[in-house]
């Protein structure tokens, strides 16, 4: 109950709710850093799963890649990182850059796996259908295939999304903002509130994240699946 009582303590202090350490700016710098990893990825990662679930080149690559990317531990990176990225950029380069290309090679391999599955299982016969009726192969892609494949699509993305909002925390221990702070602040402090309060508050954005995925996901997959299955029902000149 000591803990439960100094968590809210902390929590009812105005002060922790002002200010460049406030909870408001410290959620800010936290949510940003995750939308940027998580953005810079899916650029890079999603069209290649695509790609590589439409025609089936490189698959072994690709997978073999992502699992390596998996089994290599987060912190190790940045701190392998940090002697390169602080030389190119002092000001950022030991605190913002190792944490963002730490949490872009934690978040790649859910998406590229993810698209790449979601396009292989496509059934064959619907595709073949659509070519059949002379569509070209970025318009199965895009209106056939993708639509189709959207639950597993988002499904990797919303993965990603949670792996890199619990994980960038993980910056702070390199001087970076973020919700973090309190956690890596309280322990050198030996602030139980302080500790706790940060943790309530990465798995409440953690959880809150998970929850507007799926949100977005079910109305979305809705959706495509309805695109799909109209586009498939129609030749390109009529579409």
């Amino acid at each position: 109950m000591d803990i439960v009582t100094k968590t809210i303590a902390w929590f009812g202090d105005p002060a922790n709710w002002s200010g460049q350490s406030g909870i408001p700016a410290r959620l800010a710098e936290h949510v940003g850093i995750s939308a940027i990893t998580l953005a810079l990825a899916i650029a890079i990662t999603l069209p290649i799963g695509l790609w590589i679930g439409h025609t089936g080149r490189g698959t072994r690559l690709a997978v073999g890649l992502a699992n390596l990317g998996r089994a290599v531990p987060t912190l190790a990176v940045m701190g392998i990182l940090v002697p390169f990225t602080a030389v190119i950029d002092p000001a950022l380069g030991f605190t913002t850059y190792p944490t963002i290309l730490a949490m872009l090679l934690l978040a790649a391999p859910s998406i590229l796996v993810n698209a790449y599955a979601g396009i292989h299982e496509v059934d064959r016969d619907l595709v073949e259908a659509a070519r059949g009726m002379g569509f070209r192969e970025w318009q199965i892609l895009g209106r056939v295939e993708l639509p189709v494949a959207l639950p597993v699509v988002l499904g990797g993305v919303r993965s990603a999304a949670v792996q890199v909002l619990a994980t960038a925390t993980l910056g702070a221990i390199f001087g970076f903002g973020g919700l973090g702070r309190f956690l890596v602040d309280g322990i050198a402090q030996r602030d139980t509130g302080q500790i706790w309060g940060g943790v309530v508050l990465v798995a409440a954005l953690v959880l809150s994240s998970e929850t507007g995925f799926a949100l977005l996901g079910r109305r979305l997959t809705s959706r495509g699946l309805r695109a799909g299955a109209a586009t498939a029902a129609t030749s390109p000149a009529g579409a």
